[in-house]
């Protein structure tokens, strides 16, 4: 799909972003460079990192690549990262480790800045920072990542700009209805990471039954379902041919029974690890260290 045709949700300080974009967790700095590469030439424009999944150098390669050798602008890209629980809390900190991951990515801002974890003590003075790189164009827009409705009531009781994104992980085997509808009753557009369920639900007789109707993969069933949700969609792959196949959604559409079918497969299970995280950090000692990609 061209890069100017892909649905666009506006952000609450006017911000346009991708409905779909590609996210690099558990993918090595080669494979960020040579995936954020490929799904930048095959037409993607969000791209999605953290300083957390330890590839923002690749990254910043591939993006560099794609300007380079496919003619593409920095400006038609909408770059995410978040900021490193480890550099969370004091705020001449945030914005001193922020300046490294913009050197990292290779540029001098990012599209969307997320703060990746409600760390407990720090979240609202690392939005004090957040909130400062805004107003310095270090970043088009500020928002969250992972955070409940108790610590969002208290990050914007402190704080005075509303995130305009919040990113949870929202599938058809975990809806977080709660957090989705406090969120929107604020204008916080809900960003989906993990919207395929880690390929847990690539088998699922509903799912494959009604890909089969459509003449569509499993895969793109699960993403079509959460874009006709409104939610903004990181799809995982080094692949670029998956990369492809995520793209082609935006040529059918779920009937309302269809969705129903799938809403019903609703668990409200997170992913193994996500009981396992505290909120100032892990038992493997998290805040510390940037994780590996077979770490976290």
């Amino acid at each position: 799909m061209n890069q100017n045709m892909q649905p666009q949700i506006e952000l609450n300080n006017g911000v346009k972003i991708p409905q779909l974009g590609l996210g690099v967790w558990k993918s090595t700095i080669e494979d960020a460079a040579n995936a954020v590469h490929a799904a930048l030439r095959n037409g993607y424009v969000l791209i999605d990192t953290a300083k957390q999944y330890g590839n923002e150098a690749g990254v910043g390669k591939g993006i560099q690549a794609a300007i380079k050798e496919d003619g593409i602008n920095r400006d038609d890209i909408f770059l995410t990262t978040k900021i490193f629980n480890g550099d969370q809390g004091d705020y001449d900190h945030v914005r001193q480790a922020f300046e490294g991951q913009l050197k990292a990515l290779q540029t001098d801002h990012v599209d969307l800045l997320l703060e990746h974890w409600p760390v407990d003590g720090k979240y609202n003075e690392t939005w004090r920072a957040m909130e400062a790189i805004l107003k310095d164009g270090q970043a088009r827009a500020i928002g969250v990542s992972n955070f409940n409705n108790e610590r969002l009531t208290d990050l914007m009781d402190h704080g005075t700009i509303i995130p305009a994104v919040n990113q949870i992980e929202f599938n058809p085997h975990i809806h977080q209805q709660k957090i989705v509808d406090f969120d929107r009753s604020h204008g916080i557009k809900l960003e989906a990471w993990s919207p395929l369920g880690s390929g847990t639900l690539l088998k699922d007789p509903v799912v494959n039954k009604i890909a089969e109707a459509h003449n569509k993969s499993a895969a793109q069933v699960e993403l079509r379902w959460g874009l006709q949700h409104g939610m903004i969609e990181l799809a995982k792959t080094i692949h670029e041919q998956r990369m492809k196949e995520n793209m082609e959604i935006f040529d059918f559409e779920l009937s309302a029974d269809e969705m129903k079918e799938i809403d019903e497969l609703d668990q409200e299970k997170h992913s193994l690890w996500y009981h396992d995280f505290q909120w100032n950090g892990n038992p493997d000692g998290i805040g510390d260290y940037v994780a590996t990609p077979d770490k976290w």
